[in-house]
């Protein structure tokens, strides 16, 4: 796991500046902090920053290829470099080091760019190949790390962290139409980015640049089979996933430094640990946080699993932070505006983590691999409630409607939720989708934006949903989760607060080879009746603690609504974002009052706004 900077001249025979490219990598230090190596040749620099996990006596990098001259700086790991080694031992290649790194350098000189197709984990890597003096850029399938580019008087630069772009003098121009999007959603998905010309490589894609010419390519899709054609025979699903997370779980744990895993005490980080534990003698170090509120407190379940897997545990409590520190922070880290306030305590168990190990496994990825949202329940349940007459669903909103006027704290905030679910199962699927995501609904929205000129997010998910051939609104919720939120909210996420603390975080139920399987699995062998997470439960479910599987499921989130319920912990910084950002501050007044008296939870959508302040200050 490291940091990666670079730029490609469009004259080539200039020579990179290596003041500006070291300032790229400096800033990024926080992703590699054993280790900085630049590259400068005609046309060329490349810079990198390391955190060694492989081989760390000799894999540094920049790395050169002695045979062919090619340079590689690189981000992540490819789990299954033991295997693809021996393979090109058998073709002929010898190695100087046993690093995934020369690895990669070796599989291109053999395979090309289609040397993608044959590794199995995470990276975002620029190689140059020498001879055909060629810049190649490239992201995993799913993408568990990132690759910002953009380009500027003539040349390509490119970084793992936008800020690296900034330090190199690339203007940090906000693009304001794109504030709808991010007021729904709550970040910008690839290609996209909240700045003018700075793009993101989208997952599954590769770069090339030679010169003044740039393409953009996809090597992976996410498979999308005829729903038709989608799997029944949950019996052979099971004994396939079982075999592949026990495979996944393994070449995952192959470092040469210690590691551990995030254990939050739910199902899927609980698997992985219990499989985990299969593969050591060793007890697993394991990292829990919790809160001082109950409700959102699940120390208690992850001390079960914990004592039955063996594990050397480790735990601590949130407590809010100092609220400039936090957002810093997360303006720091993210670059862009980040609304997702589980950064928060994500940060916090990275920090207890990184105290102990320098990398860590966690079950990120569970809830779209195996169709496990609650969203998944409505989509499925929408199609009945359809049929039920109009009036009497009209009766059971304007009921829930009124019960939310009576109820007070948790059950208000449920009420009004279901009422808005219930609203939308007969809206189509987009409405229905953006209408779950949004903190604030849109006409309210649109008036916050009174006077920006935005791009109405639905043209954004349009564009971003092209390529779904699917029609059952459950196969179309699996593809945005895959394809958009994935890769733009959870795994940025955990990327930017792993790295924060130097700490490498690998996601096996994000093996490539379990998401091909389930995504051509039928919604009623991953969701058996209601019951999510139904594969899980069946193979690895049997040994956990029984806790585990009949708890219900919470978010890794922290307490926004009790935290803000005072106008000065968000008042004051709601107000400068409105006024920094040209928003309406009479409809941010209402939105804060509606929070203070406990009328609404808008503890998201305050946090989204401060963050959004905090971002451009």
């Amino acid at each position: 796991m490291c940091g990666i900077a670079g730029i490609l001249c469009g004259d080539p025979v200039a020579v990179v500046d290596r003041a500006l490219l070291g300032r790229m990598t400096a800033i990024i230090q926080h992703r590699g902090p054993d280790g900085e190596g630049l590259h400068i040749a005609p046309g060329i620099g490349l810079g990198h920053r390391r955190l060694a996990i492989i081989d760390p006596a000799a894999g540094h990098q920049p790395m050169v290829d002695a045979q062919s001259g090619n340079v590689i700086v690189y981000n992540g790991e490819v789990y299954n470099y033991v295997e693809i080694r021996s393979e090109l031992e058998g073709r002929g290649h010898r190695f100087s080091t046993h690093s995934d790194t020369e690895v990669i350098l070796r599989a291109y000189v053999e395979w090309g760019v289609d040397c993608l197709q044959r590794f199995n984990g995470m990276w975002a890597f620029a190689l140059w190949d020498a001879s055909r003096r060629r810049l190649f850029l490239a992201r995993d399938r799913l993408g568990i790390k990132p690759l910002h580019y953009c380009s500027q008087g003539g040349d390509l630069l490119f970084a793992s962290e936008m800020k690296s772009l900034f330090a190199a003098g690339v203007p940090r121009r906000p693009d304001l139409s794109l504030l709808d999007v991010y007021l729904t959603l709550g970040y910008v998905p690839a290609p996209h980015s909240f700045f003018t010309g700075v793009h993101k490589l989208p997952p599954g894609h590769y770069l090339l640049a030679d010169g003044p010419r740039m393409e953009t390519r996809r090597y992976w899709e996410l498979p999308q089979v005829e729903e038709q054609a989608m799997r029944l025979d949950a019996a052979a699903v099971d004994e396939e996933f079982s075999a592949l997370l026990g495979d996944a779980v393994r070449i995952s744990m192959r470092s040469d430094v210690p590691f551990g895993a995030f254990l939050s005490g739910g199902l899927d980080s609980s698997s992985v640990v219990t499989l985990m534990t299969r593969q050591t003698q060793l007890p697993v170090e394991t990292f829990t946080i919790g809160f001082d509120d109950a409700e959102f407190d699940e120390r208690g379940l992850a001390r079960q699993v914990s004592a039955k897997a063996g594990t050397r545990h480790h735990e601590a409590t949130v407590v809010p932070d100092d609220l400039d520190v936090a957002l810093e922070r997360v303006a720091f880290h993210y670059d862009e505006p980040f609304g997702d306030s589980s950064a928060l305590p994500t940060g916090h168990v990275a920090r207890l983590a990184a105290s102990h190990v320098k990398m860590v496994l966690t079950g990120d990825g569970g809830d779209e691999l195996l169709s496990g949202y609650s969203a998944y329940q409505v989509e499925k349940l929408a199609s009945s409630y359809q049929r039920v007459p109009a009036v009497l669903r009209h009766l059971a909103e304007a009921g829930l409607g009124a019960a939310a006027g009576l109820l007070r704290g948790r059950p208000r905030y449920g009420a009004n939720r279901y009422r808005r679910l219930l609203a939308t199962t007969a809206a189509p699927f987009e409405e229905r989708l953006l209408t779950k995501a949004a903190w604030l609904e849109r006409d309210r929205r649109r008036a916050l934006l009174a006077g920006h000129a935005v791009v109405p997010v639905e043209e954004v998910l349009a564009e971003l949903m092209k390529d779904c051939r699917h029609r059952d609104p459950f196969y179309r919720l699996m593809y945005f989760n895959h394809k958009v939120s994935l890769p733009d909210d959870m795994l940025t996420k955990v990327d930017r607060m792993t790295m924060a603390w130097s700490l490498e975080a690998r996601v096996p139920l994000l093996d490539y080879r379990l998401v091909e399987l389930m995504a051509g699995v039928h919604k009623d062998v991953k969701l058996d009746g209601l019951t999510r997470k139904a594969v899980l439960r069946r193979t690895v479910g049997p040994e956990l603690p029984p806790a585990i599987l009949a708890a219900g499921k919470r978010g890794f989130v922290v307490p926004l609504r009790n935290w803000f319920r005072s106008d000065d912990l968000a008042g004051a910084r709601v107000r400068d974002a409105a006024s920094r950002l040209g928003l309406a501050t009479p409809v941010a007044e209402e939105i804060l009052a509606e929070q203070r008296s406990g009328r609404r939870d808008y503890g998201n959508l305050l946090w989204m706004l401060m963050v959004l302040g905090a971002a451009f200050a």
